[in-house]
């Protein structure tokens, strides 16, 4: 990992907290009546203080292709990561995942209850769009708009919501590679695509230039649950921070299980490659984003 991309990450990171703790802090914001100290604990124990923040770090640097600065993009930046943390919170859940460890912390509904996890993962989600309806994300509401629009594709049914079914519904290693795929590009890819698109819509770019990006970040989510998959396939608990070994032993459908470790390895290089390539057009402005996929396929947890 390059000096500049640690530094620019690390940027992204403390932004991102930082927009995120004025968020959940005591206080209701406007048009709030109150805030329940026990949800709004779980929500801060979901959203803050942990996480890499690499979905905020491609919007981020996605709009700074076209020349917003890091200020510009927070508010979509935060909404992004709230939506991001909700999933979490309900994935770990025990009719999702049921899993006991996250950020090598005990999960929502371990350290609360499963309750008060489903709620935190409701008011993180809705805490989301209206950080977008916010004049302060942007000073358009048509660029306000289009990141609404483009959100709630990714985030539900026929998105983020909708691979979550679709790998609920089980098939385990007997789907096929088009089947995982398209499971895999909703669940993970589709927050990923959002990102990069995001940061085109708040940098004006044109149609070909959001296509493009958005295109680019659906590749990055291939490469991220790849590399996803195979830390649990071969990663310690410890070095994860979370549970591992799960896929292999819930039968779960995964490019790993059908392809092996190696050629698992052998997409992943692929999947950052299209990656790589789909960046050309944008020459070295795009080097934080060209770091930022390495970065992923690099990633041990």
């Amino acid at each position: 990992m390059g000096d500049e991309f640690a530094i620019r990450l690390k940027t992204a990171q403390d932004a991102t907290e930082a927009v995120l703790e004025k968020l959940l802090a005591d206080a209701p914001l406007a048009g709030e009546i109150a805030r329940p100290p026990r949800l709004l604990a779980a929500m801060r124990y979901a959203a803050l203080g942990g996480g890499k923040r690499l979905r905020p770090f491609i919007l981020i640097e996605s709009a700074r292709l076209f020349g917003r600065a890091t200020n510009d993009a927070l508010g979509a930046a935060a909404a992004l990561e709230c939506v991001h943390c909700y999933s979490l919170v309900h994935d770990d859940l025990p009719a999702m995942d049921d899993d006991a460890l996250r950020r090598g912390q005990p999960t929502v509904h371990r350290a609360f209850d499963e309750a008060t996890a489903i709620l935190a993962g409701d008011a993180l989600l809705t805490l989301a769009f209206a950080v977008l309806a916010d004049p302060a994300t942007d000073p358009d509401p048509a660029v306000r708009a289009e990141l609404t629009a483009s959100l709630a594709a990714a985030a539900g049914l026929g998105g983020m919501a909708g691979g979550q079914m679709l790998d609920l519904a089980g098939g385990g290693a007997a789907r096929g590679d088009a089947e995982i795929r398209l499971m895999q590009a909703m669940k993970t890819g589709a927050l990923f695509r959002h990102a990069a698109e995001a940061g085109a819509i708040l940098g004006r770019a044109g149609d070909k230039e959001r296509a493009g990006l958005a295109a680019f970040g659906a590749a990055l989510g291939l490469a991220f649950q790849l590399a996803d998959d195979l830390i649990d396939a071969t990663a310690s608990q410890a070095a994860a921070g979370k549970a591992t070994a799960k896929d292999a032993a819930r039968g779960k459908a995964t490019l790993v299980a059908i392809h092996g470790i190696a050629g698992a390895m052998t997409l992943l290089d692929a999947a950052v490659n299209e990656a790589l390539t789909i960046l050309r057009p944008f020459g070295s402005r795009a080097d934080m984003l060209r770091e930022a996929a390495r970065f992923v396929a690099a990633r041990e947890g």
